[in-house]
């Protein structure tokens, strides 16, 4: 999904690894929001389970997720036909709404998918996915104090158990307006719940090097190149920190390392070409 964006209006990979992840952990309650109860025919003090499943919705989740592994492996079009036949089954069907929103982001066709978005928040204003995920449409569109807006409302659903993914795609928009102190504390939010997120730490660590706080931005992507998710991206963000920071051998190893497993990377150009501040 080309949905992502960088620092400086350079788009990098690891934000549009931070795009799909986003975007696609938000299908989680495809599968997991589809026991919606009817209550008539189910005690409030009794657990509910599958088979208090309406049968409609039973069969409207069951084409969902069907919908929903088209629009995983880019079968856009596909998904979107199962999703348009599971809201024939289930017009009501919050999850299909958000799933069509996400459909219609990658079809560039803003109208449908906030259409969509809004319709899901409608039908299940406690669904912090479907919140999230308007949110970073909103985003996407420049229209950042909505998107704000959206991305409060998610974070602060009780119960809400992807707060990390909201913390970070906050941050990458606050990064977007200039507001790179709210950034930092959005982001720093997002690396206290879950210090192992490569795409966080690797967005921390560049705020703070263009920030020139150096040490700080070298803390968090050493901990990345010292483990098996570094890439060509983050080795030339240490270099370029190792650099500033007057560390000659910390320097040469990264570029080493960049050089040998990248080679022919943009990344490696540039190390090539001393290009240290593009």
């Amino acid at each position: 999904m080309t949905l992502g964006f960088a620092l400086n209006e350079r788009v990098n990979c690891w934000m549009l690894m931070a795009a799909s992840v986003l975007l696609l952990a938000g299908l989680s309650g495809c599968s997991g929001g589809a026991a919606r109860v009817n209550e008539t025919t189910v005690s409030s003090t009794e657990v509910m389970t599958t088979s208090d499943e309406p049968e409609v919705r039973r069969r409207a989740r069951l084409r969902l997720e069907l919908a929903t592994g088209y629009f995983e492996q880019g079968q856009t079009t596909v998904a979107l036909d199962e999703v348009k036949q599971v809201l024939v089954i289930d017009p009501s069907f919050a999850d299909a709404h958000n799933l069509r929103g996400l459909i219609y982001m990658r079809l560039n066709d803003p109208r449908l998918a906030e259409d969509s978005f809004k319709r899901a928040v409608a039908l299940n204003g406690r669904d912090a996915d479907a919140l999230h995920n308007y949110g970073w449409f909103l985003c996407q569109n420049g229209r950042y104090a909505e998107s704000f807006d959206v991305f409060s409302q998610a974070l602060t659903t009780p119960l809400y158990r992807n707060q990390v993914k909201t913390l970070l795609a906050k941050g990458l928009c606050e990064i977007r307006t200039g507001d790179r102190a709210q950034a930092e504390i959005s982001l720093a939010r997002a690396y206290e719940l879950d210090a192992g997120n490569p795409v966080t730490g690797y967005n921390l660590a560049l705020l703070l090097y263009l920030r020139g706080e150096y040490t700080r931005a070298q803390f968090y992507i050493r901990r990345i190149n010292n483990s098996e998710l570094a890439n060509a991206e983050t080795f030339w963000l240490g270099i370029r920190v190792e650099r500033r920071m007057n560390n000659p051998v910390a320097e040469l190893q990264l570029a080493s390392q960049l050089k040998q497993r990248f080679p022919k990377s943009k990344e490696a150009a540039a190390y090539e070409r001393g290009a240290f501040n593009e």
